[in-house]
């Protein structure tokens, strides 16, 4: 026995848990701002739904498994990851708090994380990539004429590979805004809509995005435009096999398995059910994340356990900021990626590799 023990939990933090960082969320910002964070799509069924698919999986003990210094250590298309946890590229981050996405990266290096950056953000691409350099290394952005010119602008920058949201032609249904009358300033999201060098206006952006009825890319166009993209990129949104199938059939190098946290197609299956049926069309070797419905360890846990190499958490990561600032941040991914260790230790699991479908139970088999 070497360890030794000056108080059972610490005394010292200004958040023990996540739920006290979710109740400070909600202190700190206004109500409608906060529904904007906590809403979905329609009647918020698909939001539910990703809650109830990770509440139907158990994890199996492992007694006497001689695990006791596990790794949450891993990779992603090359780029290392001391815990395997992404955070999402929310835009409107400076709605949140001042330092929006510049204290996500911040707080994600730190951490060892990634952050995926936002093309509708607070904060230019350049900005956050200053900010936290070991983190902001994927950039996102939406199917759109200027696409390309995002991949040519990212590549000088440092940016390692793209996020392309597949499933966002058009927001979602979102009844809470609409009952809200939500209209926040719109420079909260122009940090890279500039309408200028190339770039569209923040207008022009979200007139695509919530005026129903404007062009719409297929597969085709964007297969087009990834072909001179000139960097790996993951297709965001993907939510069945076949779109699994079509995006790594244009040059996706991976995707990203996600209902957009429940806030475009309602009623819509939840993510987490459609992860052992994406990862079999897919095939062992690509690289694939879970997005949607992540609040706890137990959750990177089983999502693992089900496919994914990573996953990428939004609201929760959004939580910390809205708390806290970088330090919030901060302090949701240590409590993420300390529940998961703890539960490789009492699962058996040395590695992150280690956590297969073997160590999961479906509460109702």
């Amino acid at each position: 026995m070497t360890a030794q023990l000056d108080s059972f939990y610490p005394t010292g933090v200004t958040f023990g848990t996540l739920d006290e960082i979710h109740r400070a969320a909600a202190a700190a910002l206004p109500a409608d701002v906060f529904d904007f964070v906590e809403g979905g799509a329609g009647q918020e069924i698909t939001l539910r739904a990703n809650r109830a698919a990770f509440e139907r999986w158990r994890i199996l003990p492992e007694p006497m498994s001689g695990v006791g210094a596990p790794s949450t250590a891993t990779e992603l298309l090359g780029m290392p990851l001391a815990t395997p946890i992404l955070t999402a590229p929310f835009g409107g981050d400076g709605l949140f708090h001042p330092d929006g996405h510049l204290a996500v990266a911040r707080a994600a290096a730190g951490r060892g994380a990634l952050a995926i950056v936002p093309e509708a953000g607070s904060y230019s691409y350049r900005r956050v990539r200053e900010a936290g350099p070991a983190a902001a290394r994927i950039a996102q952005v939406h199917p759109f004429a200027h696409a390309g010119a995002v991949a040519a602008q990212v590549r000088r920058l440092g940016y390692q590979a793209l996020c392309v949201t597949v499933d966002c032609p058009v927001g979602g249904f979102r009844t809470r805004n609409m009952g809200n009358r939500f209209d926040p300033d719109q420079r909260f999201f122009a940090g890279n809509l500039t309408g200028a060098d190339g770039a569209p206006g923040v207008a022009e952006v979200f007139g695509q995005l919530l005026k129903r009825g404007a062009t719409v890319w297929n597969w085709d166009q964007l297969a087009e435009a990834a072909s001179r993209f000139g960097m790996p990129w993951i297709a965001k949104g993907v939510l069945t096999p076949a779109a699994a199938e079509k995006a790594l059939e244009i040059g996706a190098t991976g995707l990203v398995v996600s209902n957009h946290g429940g806030r475009q197609v309602d009623p819509a299956p939840a993510s987490l059910d459609m992860l052992p049926r994406i990862r079999a069309a897919a095939g062992p070797d690509v690289p694939i994340l879970l997005d949607s419905g992540i609040r706890t360890g137990a959750d990177i846990f089983v999502a693992l356990a089900l496919g994914a190499d990573a996953v990428i958490i939004g609201r929760s990561a959004l939580y910390g900021l809205a708390a806290a600032g970088a330090a919030g941040v901060d302090r949701v991914l240590e409590l993420l990626t300390e529940e998961l260790r703890t539960l490789m230790i009492l699962a058996g699991a040395a590695t992150v590799s280690d956590i297969g479908r073997a160590r999961v139970l479906k509460a109702d088999s």
